[in-house]
C-alpha cells in the first residue's frame, strides 16, 4: 500500500530571467501605481507649462486666448491639406513633409485647445483676429485668416494627383505658413503667458524653416509660389 506524500506548495513559475512570476493582482497593483505616478509627473509638468498658479487667467479677447483659438483653426486646415497627400502623391519628399506637418500641428492644436479649456474658454468660435488689433483685421481676406485656402482651392487639391497635387500642395502650404508666421510672431511678442509665447516662437521658427524647404521643393517640381498673403 502506497502512502501519499504530503501536499507541497506550488512553487512560483520562473520567468525567463529567473524572477518568480507574481500573482496577477500584484501585477495589476503595480501597473496602477506606475500609471498614477506618471499622471502626477505629467500633471506637475502641465502645471508649469500652462502657468497654473497665476493670479490672472487669460480672458476672451486677450492675445493668449485669441492666438490659441485662431491658430488652432489655422493649424487644422494645414492638417487637413497634409492628410490629403496620402493616396494622391507618390513623391517620398512630399509625403514625408505632409506627415511631419500633420503630426506636429495636430499636437500643437491639442496644447492650445487644452489651454483654452483650462481657462474656461470655448475651443471654437468666430475667427475675426481682433486679438491682433487693426493688423489682424487688415490681413483678413474674404472672411479667412491669413494664408488659408479657399473652399475652391481645397476642392482643386482634392481632385489633383501626382505632380499636379505636389505642386498645388506646396503652393498652398507655403502661403499657409506665411500667413501663420505673422500670427505666431504677434503672439510671441504680445502674449502674457510664457507657455503661449514659447509655442508661438516655436511655430514661427518651424514655419520659416519649412517655407524655405518647400520653396526649393516647389522649384524642383516646376512650380512657382503663389502671392504672399
Amino acid at each position: 500500500m502506497q502512502t501519499q506524500s504530503p501536499t507541497r506548495p506550488v512553487e512560483p513559475v520562473d520567468e525567463p530571467d529567473g524572477a518568480p512570476r507574481q500573482p496577477r493582482r500584484w501585477l495589476a497593483a503595480g501597473l496602477v501605481a506606475v500609471i498614477a505616478a506618471g499622471l502626477v509627473l505629467i500633471g506637475g509638468g502641465l502645471a508649469v507649462a500652462l502657468g497654473l498658479g497665476r493670479t490672472e487667467t487669460p480672458v476672451a479677447g486677450s492675445v493668449d486666448a485669441g492666438f490659441s483659438l485662431d491658430m488652432s483653426d489655422h493649424h487644422l486646415q494645414a492638417v487637413q491639406m497634409a492628410n490629403l497627400a496620402t493616396g494622391r502623391s507618390t513623391d517620398p519628399e512630399v509625403l514625408s513633409l505632409a506627415f511631419d506637418i500633420s503630426q506636429t500641428q495636430l499636437n500643437q492644436v491639442g496644447r492650445m485647445q487644452g489651454w483654452l479649456s483650462l481657462w474656461g474658454l470655448p475651443v471654437t468660435g468666430t475667427h475675426d483676429m481682433a486679438w491682433m488689433g487693426a493688423e489682424g483685421h487688415d490681413h483678413m481676406s474674404g472672411g479667412l485668416m491669413p494664408g488659408m485656402a479657399t473652399d475652391a482651392e481645397l476642392t482643386q487639391l482634392r481632385a489633383a494627383t501626382g505632380n499636379d497635387f505636389d505642386v498645388l500642395f506646396l503652393q498652398l502650404m507655403i502661403r499657409h505658413h506665411q500667413g501663420g508666421l505673422e500670427m505666431a510672431e504677434y503672439g510671441e511678442a504680445h502674449a502674457s503667458e510664457a507657455a503661449v509665447r514659447g509655442l508661438a516662437r516655436s511655430i514661427a521658427a518651424t514655419q520659416t524653416a519649412e517655407a524655405t524647404t518647400m520653396a526649393a521643393m516647389l522649384a524642383a517640381r516646376g512650380g512657382s509660389p503663389l502671392p504672399a498673403p
